[in-house]
């Protein structure tokens, strides 16, 4: 058994190295063939490799706090809303490059959706990316001072799906709404992109500071976009005012 051992620690082998000993003793006990207790010692090798670059892809991907899609409740938002927000739960966006434009006044649960998306797809074993819009300009003019941005760029690429939120919470000068722009632009019909704001389109000019910019990044963007009005009443308000009522009685 040492020698197997071995030979698992030098292949970077950790459960087999780790679990082959149960795992036989369970093989005699049912009477597993050779062929049988090498499939599943495999196997579970292989599982044990995909959760762990799965947990991998759930820390990498820099999700704020952890929000399941399930842990959302549908029945808060209008009909229409709820029908395309469970149509998102098969992730088939994903794999036609499209991107999800989810729009909504604060606190309707349009980060919570992202990032519950964002977990499904690292389940998938896909790259993911979050970042916050101002961060992610002020990320774009650090690399760009410093000759990196092309570099930059061919990382942000390089994630199956970025979720990009908080549209609309600030107003970039003309620098970094052209950045933006190019990253959208880049990303657009090649790899998707979940986007959160909490402005219609028509108010998408005051952030960008360009009518123009602004009609050809909403031309861009929306092609072929799932685009979702979540708004309604805030769940934050409403959860705090559902405590301070429990509080009072």
């Amino acid at each position: 058994m040492e020698k197997i051992e071995r030979m698992a620690k030098r292949l970077k082998l950790p459960f087999i190295r780790t679990h082959h000993e149960e795992l036989l003793e369970v093989s005699k006990a049912k009477g597993w063939t050779y062929k049988e207790f090498l499939e599943t010692l495999l196997e579970s090798e292989v599982k044990q490799r995909d959760q762990n670059g799965i947990k991998l892809k759930k820390q990498f991907a820099k999700l704020p706090y952890s929000r399941t899609f399930d842990e959302l409740s549908l029945s808060s938002y209008k009909p229409q809303a709820a029908i395309q927000i469970r149509e998102l739960s098969d992730m088939s966006f994903l794999d036609k490059g499209k991107n999800v434009i989810l729009i909504g006044n604060p606190g309707v649960g349009k980060t919570h959706l992202a990032i519950g998306l964002g977990l499904k797809a690292c389940e998938m074993n896909k790259t993911v990316l979050y970042v916050t819009i101002p961060y992610l300009i002020t990320e774009l003019k650090e690399n760009m001072s410093k000759n990196r941005l092309t570099t930059f760029r061919k990382q942000l690429m390089s994630y199956d799906l970025i979720i990009a939120d908080e549209l609309g919470y600030c107003s970039f000068d003309k620098e970094g709404s052209e950045l933006l722009f190019n990253f959208f632009s880049m990303r657009n019909e090649f790899k998707s992109t979940i986007i959160t704001t909490n402005l219609t389109f028509s108010d998408w000019p005051s952030v960008f500071g360009d009518t123009t910019l602004s009609a050809a990044l909403i031309d861009r963007l929306t092609h072929r976009a799932i685009i979702i009005n979540m708004s309604g009443e805030s769940h934050r308000q409403k959860e705090a005012l559902e405590n301070m009522r429990v509080a009072q009685n």
